[in-house]
């Protein structure tokens, strides 16, 4: 079996080592006759922790399309995926080496006539358990729940479910075990979601210092999607006309997203990356989430560490590069510690399931 070598900086460590990869694993034994690949940073293969593949404009796309949005993923440098709900069946992409490991969470569980069209399994509260029931068969350990949208009765973002309704789903997830997550843009649904014992926030503009203190006692992560939310100004412009109270939640939210996220940091919330990349945000984007986060106040190593290697542990996979972990890597030309911007360029090598891509 021909062996591959790296040279360089380890990270999250930065020992500069000889790495070797032996089929689909990492070794530091020295291998004979082993060429060096590349030489430079080499980083735990990125972390996509909110993406949605083989999602379009108005609900399921084609194979080819999915697998375009899973290549320009991959040569992002996002070598696991955690897709948070997709209206296509992609477990195929799961049998493909050449494209990133993925987790699936099946289809979002909404309200019905609650959100985006053709996306969600669409229920009224009585079937709302069963529909998480479903979803949890269909995914690779994740639920992804509709929490709140606009209500266009009220004007404004309001809870899909009540709160008992929310307990209800989260129970019956964890019996079928399945972990949650949820789409939540507001404030008001977010108490019962962290009562009910979820698992972790999508966006979650709404949070306060005391929700921050519960997520934290009660271990509930939160992928903040920063970049995504520089759509709040255009969702706020779309609404003002019918929907005046939304279009000012809308800003008043986008104006708080920095004091938001600071304060989940700052409180111990644990954060990981998501690019949310689906039919609005284009695939292969990590980087601009990377440096959004950054910019908005976050140190650097806690940055690529919530798009590497602890988000890695998270979801179940090594979360360094050690004897025996799985060789799946980026190999950077500087340091991306010192420059965050470094995951934005084209990188001298991406190693997945020990193979070199591209």
């Amino acid at each position: 079996m021909t062996a591959l070598r790296f040279h360089g900086p380890v990270l999250p460590s930065g020992d500069v080592r000889d790495l070797y990869v032996v089929g689909d694993r990492v070794t530091y034994e020295p291998q004979p006759g082993a060429d060096v690949v590349a030489r430079g940073w080499i980083v735990p293969g990125l972390v996509d922790a909110h993406c949605h593949l083989g999602l379009g404009p108005v609900g399921a796309i084609s194979h080819e399309e999915t697998e375009a949005q899973a290549i320009a993923d991959r040569d992002g440098g996002a070598l696991l995926i955690r897709d948070c709900g997709s209206a296509s069946d992609t477990r195929w992409v799961q049998q493909r080496e050449d494209l990133p490991r993925l987790i699936r969470a099946g289809r979002h569980v909404g309200r019905t006539r609650r959100y985006m069209r053709g996306y969600a399994d669409e229920v009224e509260p009585d079937g709302l358990v069963d529909a998480v029931t479903r979803q949890a068969r269909s995914g690779d350990g994740w639920v992804k729940l509709v929490g709140d949208w606009i209500d266009r009765v009220a004007g404004d973002l309001e809870p899909s479910f009540a709160a008992e309704e929310f307990a209800a789903a989260v129970r019956a997830a964890h019996d079928a075990g399945a972990k949650v997550t949820a789409h939540c843009f507001g404030h008001d649904v977010l108490r019962g979601l962290i009562d009910a014992g979820i698992d972790c926030i999508e966006h979650g503009t709404g949070l306060t210092p005391e929700l921050a203190a519960t997520m934290v006692e009660r271990h509930v992560a939160l992928v903040p999607t920063v970049a995504q939310l520089e759509l709040f100004p255009h969702l706020a412009e779309a609404g003002a006309a019918r929907f005046p109270r939304y279009a000012g939640t809308m800003e008043d939210l986008y104006a708080r997203r920095r004091e938001t996220l600071m304060t989940a940091y700052e409180t111990g919330v644990v954060m990981y990356a998501g690019s949310d990349g689906a039919a609005i945000q284009q695939h292969g984007t990590l980087h601009r989430e990377i440096a959004a986060m950054h910019e908005l106040g976050l140190p650097a190593d806690y940055v690529l560490g919530a798009a590497s290697w602890r988000a890695r542990a998270w979801l179940g996979f090594s979360p360094d590069l050690a004897e025996g972990a799985e060789a799946d890597f980026v190999v950077y030309a500087r340091d991306p510690l010192a420059d965050l911007s470094v995951t934005a360029e084209r990188p001298l090598a991406l190693v997945l399931r020990g193979m070199v891509i591209g």
